[in-house]
């Protein structure tokens, strides 16, 4: 059986050591240690994390690329998240997100995970990306949250 792959926005990354995340999260990437899942991350990723905690860089640094998937954003990505803004999905301010999201529907994951449920994990949001890549040619996208994954995996 082919091993499901998750693309992991940034926000993910973060929560090993969020006190609200830290615990799905881990379990999340044990499941990627064991070989259950591929963390599927981008470029996107890697610059975000430029920013982040040293300890959260480590964590990245320190995954086994046997269990990993690198994605880099190109021009249909960036289109395709344009596009979530032009038609409102949100604001301007989150075209980062929308790359990540972009990221995930040209790459055929089969679910993002996030931490982000005012911008990502959010069912009004999900409507509105997925139309849009149903209107562009492309697959509806499983937008979830750690926990929820961890649940399904029992």
């Amino acid at each position: 059986m082919k091993k499901p792959r998750l693309y992991f926005d940034t926000s993910v990354f973060g929560g090993v050591y969020d006190i609200e995340f830290q615990e799905e999260t881990e379990k999340l990437f044990d499941m990627v240690k064991a070989g259950k899942i591929i963390c599927v991350y981008s470029d996107l990723t890697e610059f975000e994390l430029e920013n982040a905690p040293e300890r959260i860089k480590q964590h990245f640094i320190n995954l086994d690329r046997n269990t990993t998937e690198f994605a880099e954003i190109t021009e249909e990505i960036n289109a395709l998240a344009e596009e979530y803004v032009v038609e409102k999905v949100v604001g301007e301010t989150s075209i980062d997100d929308c790359r990540h999201i972009a990221c995930a529907t040209i790459n055929k994951v089969d679910y993002l995970v996030s931490w982000n449920f005012k911008h990502i994990v959010n069912v009004f949001r999900i409507r509105g990306y997925n139309s849009i890549n149903i209107k562009n040619g492309y697959s509806q996208l499983d937008i979830r949250s750690p926990k929820d994954i961890i649940e399904n995996e029992k």
